[in-house]
Parts: C-alpha cells; sequence; structure tokens
C-alpha cells in the first residue's frame, strides 16, 4: 500500500491488534536485554538472539507457503534492513544498556517518532508543521529532563552521557530501517519474507562484528540468561518485529509510532520494580513532555 493511503486508512481492530501486541513485546524487552548483559559479549548474545529468530522466521515463511526467493535488487534491500534493523541498531542499544537503566534504554528510544520526523523531511521533503516541531522541541526537551541528574552538575556521570548516545545511534539506525522497509513492502514482498531475509542478514553482519573483536561465541549457562534469550528471539524479535512492521505497512510509520508513546512508561514501571529505579520530578516531568511530544509529532489534527 502506497505510504500516503496508509497514513489515511481507517484505524480499525487489526491495527488495534497488533499495536497492543507491538506495545507488549517492546515494553517487556528492554529489562530481557539488560539480562542479556554481563558475561557474554553484546554481539554475540545478539548472534544467538537472531540467529534463533531467523530460523523460526524461515519456518514460519515456509509454513505459510510465502516466497523466499527474490532479486538481487531485493537482496540488497534486505541486507540493508539487516544492516539498521537487526545489527548495527541493537548492537549500539547492547552497548548502550551496559551504562543505562532498562527503562531509560526505552525512553531514548521512543525518539523513533521525532526521528522518523526528521527522515521524512530529509528523504522525502516532506515539510513538518509548526505542531510536529512542537512535539520534536518537547520530546527532545523530555529526554533531556530525565537525563538531567547524571549528565549535568556535580553529578555528571559519562557513563550514562555514553549510554545516551549510543542509545540515540540505535534509534537512527532503526528509523532509517524503517525507511528501507517501508520501500520494501511496497515492492510487494511480504513482511514475514521481508522479516526473515533480514534477521539472516543481520545475524551475518553481527558474527563478522563479533569475530573482528575477537569476542569468545559463548552461552551463559543459567536460567536468567537463556530465559531472556528466548524471550527476545521469540516475543521481541519475531513477534513484535511481525507486528509493528504490519502496523507500519497498513497505517504508515506517523501512527505505527504511536506504540513509542505508551511503551516507555510501562518500561519504566518494570525497571523500577526490578531494577529498583528511583523517580524524581524532572523524571516525572521529562516521562510527561516525551509522550505529549510523540502525541503532537503523531496526530494529525
Amino acid at each position: 500500500m502506497p505510504r500516503a493511503a496508509a497514513e489515511r486508512r481507517p484505524f480499525g481492530r487489526i491495527e488495534l491488534a497488533l499495536y497492543a501486541v507491538t506495545v507488549f513485546a517492546w515494553s517487556t524487552s528492554w529489562i530481557a536485554l539488560r539480562n542479556q548483559l554481563g558475561v557474554v559479549a553484546p554481539e554475540v548474545s545478539l548472534v544467538w538472539r537472531f540467529l534463533l529468530a531467523a530460523v523460526l522466521m524461515f519456518g514460519w515463511v515456509a509454513a505459510r507457503g510465502l516466497p523466499l526467493a527474490f532479486p538481487v535488487r531485493i537482496h540488497g534491500r534486505f541486507a540493508l534492513m539487516g544492516l539498521l534493523m537487526f545489527s548495527t541498531n541493537f548492537a549500539l542499544f547492547y552497548h548502550g544498556g551496559q551504562h543505562l537503566a532498562s527503562g531509560l534504554l526505552s525512553v531514548v528510544f521512543s525518539l523513533t517518532s521525532v526521528f522518523n520526523l526528521l527522515l521524512g523531511f530529509a528523504i522525502d521533503g516532506t515539510r513538518p508543521g509548526p505542531r510536529a516541531l512542537a512535539g520534536a522541541l518537547l520530546g527532545s526537551a523530555g529526554v533531556a529532563l530525565l537525563f538531567w541528574p547524571e549528565i549535568h552538575g556535580q553529578t555528571f556521570d559519562p557513563e550514562a552521557a555514553l549510554g545516551l548516545g549510543l542509545c540515540a545511534a540505535g534509534t537512527l539506525c532503526f528509523c532509517l530501517g524503517n525507511q528501507v522497509s517501508g520501500r520494501v513492502q511496497a515492492a510487494g514482498v511480504p513482511v514475514l519474507s521481508a522479516n526473515a531475509w533480514g534477521m539472516a542478514y543481520g545475524t551475518l553482519f553481527l558474527t563478522v562484528a563479533a569475530v573482528a573483536r575477537g569476542a569468545t561465541f559463548t552461552v551463559e549457562p543459567n536460567a536468567t540468561y537463556l530465559v531472556s534469550l528466548v524471550w527476545l528471539s521469540v516475543v521481541s524479535s519475531v513477534v513484535a518485529f511481525w507486528a509493528y512492521l504490519n502496523l507500519l505497512g497498513r497505517i504508515g510509520a506517523g501512527r505505527a509510532g504511536y506504540a513509542t508513546v505508551l511503551f516507555p512508561v510501562f518500561a519504566l514501571i518494570i525497571s523500577t520494580l526490578f531494577e529498583g529505579y528511583r523517580w524524581s520530578l524532572p523524571a516525572l516531568a521529562g516521562l510527561a513532555l516525551v509522550a505529549c511530544g510523540n502525541v503532537l509529532v503523531l496526530r494529525r489534527r
């Protein structure tokens, strides 16, 4: 479906279900991501994650009888999806996650709507209106408030600043991948087929990166790591990307980005319960600004 038509499509039951699945899967993914860090190199954990996810996705494609053979030019787009959405994006977040609480990772990722707005202008020439610009400013100010205690004054924490920068770069990679995915779907490629190949190429890129860094291909033999790995592979990768990219194709990147308004709230609640994340007045104000900014960016009127 052309993107202009997708943006005008009504938000029905199917879209609502896809939206709910996306929010749930990604709200719970950040704490699972944090459970992957520590012993195994981030790139290696991601190899296991997307290797398992790619195998499951190819099996799903075969069971549905969907096509797997595509022209070389389409494979070029699959490889670009793999580089942006299924490897670089996650590698940056895994490294950033070594310095930040899991809930804060989701807040940075919520800038997806702002980055989509800027990329739409840079790539497609879509000029943002005053409401969207105001939303972008509010969202950016909200993230700054959330990180204010860590990156300002006498309590300056360079690790928090590094984590913020890495996660912001990862979000930009994800949004660039959105642009590629939209063009793949516009070419008539089923979402499941595109995801399967994208994850396969992403696994290949991650393997090369892990070898280049001299990482050891091991698995941490405990329940926390293994359960998190399965959750991230099945729920947060296969199910979440299937739901999100379907949503992207049905209603466009702008409205699909509404998911980024809600899941930071749930992710921070999870972080509060399991990681002892401490709320402050600047954090509460920042989260409110991020949510309001996203709504302003994404609302059509």
